[in-house]
This record gives C-alpha cells, sequence and structure tokens, in this order.
C-alpha cells in the first residue's frame, strides 16, 4: 500500500498501479532530473529497460521448481529513524545535514511533523556553491523551495519488491515509509533493498 503526501497533506492512498494515475505525482517526476539508474556507483546504466527478448531468456533459464521467496516487507528493511530535514531550514543547512549523515537524500517535514516532500542533493545544488563540499556560497532558499512535492510513501507491510517498483517507476533513489497516522517511520532507500537482497538469498525478484 503506498500514500502521496504533498504541501496539504495526504492527496492519495492505495495501490502502486492506482498511484500512476496520481496527476501531481507525475508532474513532480516529470519536473525533476534523474540520475541514471548505477550513477550512485560510477557506473552507466547498460540500457534502460530490458529489452522483452532477455526477460523472456532468463526466464527461460530458470527452473521449474523455483518458488517465489519469504516476503520482506519496508518495515524490516527501512533505516531508522528516518533521517529528516524540515521545510524551513535553508539549503546550506538540508546540505551540511545530507553530508555529515552520508546520505543522499532525505524526506521534508513541517512544523508539525507532517511529511510534505523528499529533497535531494541534486535538489540542493539547484542553491548553492560548493567548493571541496564545502557551503561558500547560497541563494537564501528554504528547503520547501527545492524540494520535490508530493512525495509517495510506502506502509510498514509493504512487500520490498514493491517498494523498489516504485522507486524505479518514479525515478526516485528512496521512499519514506508513513504509519497509519501518516507519521514517518523510517526511509527505504536502494541501499536498503540491495541489502535486503543480499541477505536474503531465497528472494526471487523476477516472479
Amino acid at each position: 500500500m503506498f500514500s502521496v503526501y504533498g504541501i496539504t497533506g495526504r492527496i492519495f492512498s492505495g495501490t502502486l498501479e492506482a498511484m500512476d494515475r496520481v496527476r501531481p505525482l507525475a508532474r513532480a517526476r516529470s519536473a525533476r532530473a534523474i540520475a541514471q539508474d548505477g550513477e550512485e556507483l560510477g557506473v552507466e546504466a547498460v540500457a534502460a529497460h530490458p529489452s522483452q527478448e532477455a526477460v523472456r531468456a532468463y526466464r527461460a533459464m530458470l527452473p521449474e521448481e523455483l518458488e517465489r521467496g519469504p516476503l520482506i516487507h519496508a518495515v524490516q528493511a527501512m533505516t531508522r529513524p528516518a533521517i529528516a530535514v524540515r521545510d524551513h531550514a535553508t539549503a546550506a543547512e538540508a546540505w551540511r545535514i545530507l553530508r555529515d549523515r552520508h546520505i543522499r537524500q532525505a524526506p521534508v517535514l513541517d512544523a508539525a511533523d507532517n511529511l510534505v516532500g523528499i529533497v535531494s542533493e541534486r535538489d540542493l545544488l539547484t542553491a548553492i556553491d560548493l567548493d571541496d563540499g564545502e557551503v561558500i556560497e547560497h541563494l537564501r532558499r528554504r528547503v520547501r523551495d527545492v524540494m520535490t512535492t508530493p512525495v509517495a510513501a510506502a506502509a510498514p507491510v509493504t512487500d520490498i519488491r514493491r517498494v523498489a517498483a516504485a522507486m524505479l517507476a518514479g525515478g526516485v533513489d528512496g521512499v519514506p515509509v508513513v504509519g497509519e497516522d501518516g507519521r514517518l517511520l523510517g526511509f527505504v532507500s536502494r541501499s536498503d533493498v540491495l541489502r535486503a537482497v543480499i541477505n536474503d538469498p531465497p528472494l526471487s525478484l523476477w516472479r
């Protein structure tokens, strides 16, 4: 189950397939330049999407008795507590938080602790100038001015494979995890997804 949060609160709750029809979320995706898959590892993506022929060839190699592995939920894979930034913080302050915590993006909360967006290094670089990782000059812009909103969030009991699919569909590097009350519980990054796969060999991402 997924939800979409913006500056006015929750604007959607439903399945991953239904979330694709949320127009404000689609606009946020199209307005944001997204790094290619693999860029964070220092390599270029081989292809944006696997060909159908390649997928069929892979499936043909799988033994018939292979079964889907046990489910891993977002709550099991997420990083907690989530490192968040405030919407009223300056871009320079947010950059230092990301740098000091060695992360590339963070959920954004308002004064009432409501999830209102997500901000990345790429977003912050539109408002700051760096020299050897240090902020040397910055525009007087707040996180709310550069963050991506609305933002998709997952419920705690969401299959990690669905979370990974949401990342790929949205072109984002992470998904916040929220409780039924809308409070931020954690954050699932690409690294968290990879760690879940590595630590649980029976997990099959292909079936």
